[in-house]
Order: C-alpha cells, then sequence, then structure tokens
C-alpha cells in the first residue's frame, strides 16, 4: 500500500475530528476506503463496520496528506510550504466515530472489486 494512516487527531471533538493519512507513493485515493471498527478484548481488529468512506478518484503524490474529517464540508486542498499537498475530503457525519477507547480506524486498498446490481 502506497497509503498509511498516520494519526487520528481530536478524536471525539464535533467539527475536528479527522483522519490524517500520509501517502508514500503516487496513487489514486480512489482506490481506499476507511472503516471505523472496534478492537476485541483481545487486541484483534473487530470485522465489524460502522461507518466506511470510500474516497472519490483523485491523484495523490508522494508526500502528500490526505485529511478526512467526520463533519460536512466541501472538498479542498492546499499546497503545503514543503511544495507537497493536503487534499481535505469530509464524510459527512452529524457525530464523531472515534470517540471511544478501542475505536479504531481500518484503511483498505481495493484496487479490484466487482458490483451486482439487484435489477
Amino acid at each position: 500500500m502506497s497509503v498509511k494512516i498516520k494519526a487520528i487527531r481530536d478524536s471525539g471533538i464535533v467539527g475536528k475530528e479527522r483522519l490524517v493519512l500520509q501517502v508514500l507513493g503516487d496513487n489514486d485515493i480512489g482506490y481506499y476506503i476507511v472503516f471505523d471498527t472496534t478492537f476485541f478484548e483481545d487486541g484483534r481488529v473487530s470485522n465489524k463496520v460502522r461507518h466506511s468512506y470510500w474516497f472519490p478518484d483523485k491523484k495523490v503524490h508522494a508526500g502528500d496528506l490526505v485529511i478526512l474529517y467526520t463533519k460536512p464540508g466541501t472538498q479542498s486542498e492546499s499546497q503545503n510550504k514543503d511544495g507537497s499537498t493536503s487534499h481535505f475530503f469530509y464524510w459527512g457525519l452529524a457525530k464523531t466515530i472515534w470517540n471511544k477507547e478501542g475505536d479504531c480506524a481500518v484503511l483498505l486498498e481495493a484496487r479490484n472489486w466487482s458490483v451486482k446490481g439487484a435489477f
């Protein structure tokens, strides 16, 4: 994977809570999905997904940051002093999701997938 979770910032604070991702190599962030889940008592990550966010297609480059706010907002970007870019995305949720001990974020790369509608 060429994107990694760097941090969850301001967890449990409405309007400020966000997930920070670091881009390690040129990629399309649209290949990635974030899940909100918890840990089991033995420390394993639960497979019970409570929320998911699939990033829209957008080219990102090594050194960039991808910031996903849980609040509503409009996608944007800004240039950093080092020449990299910070890309801002918004989950559109009315409340926080990383607000209890044991909550965690899971980042999944989904380059290959299929879909079938019930028509």
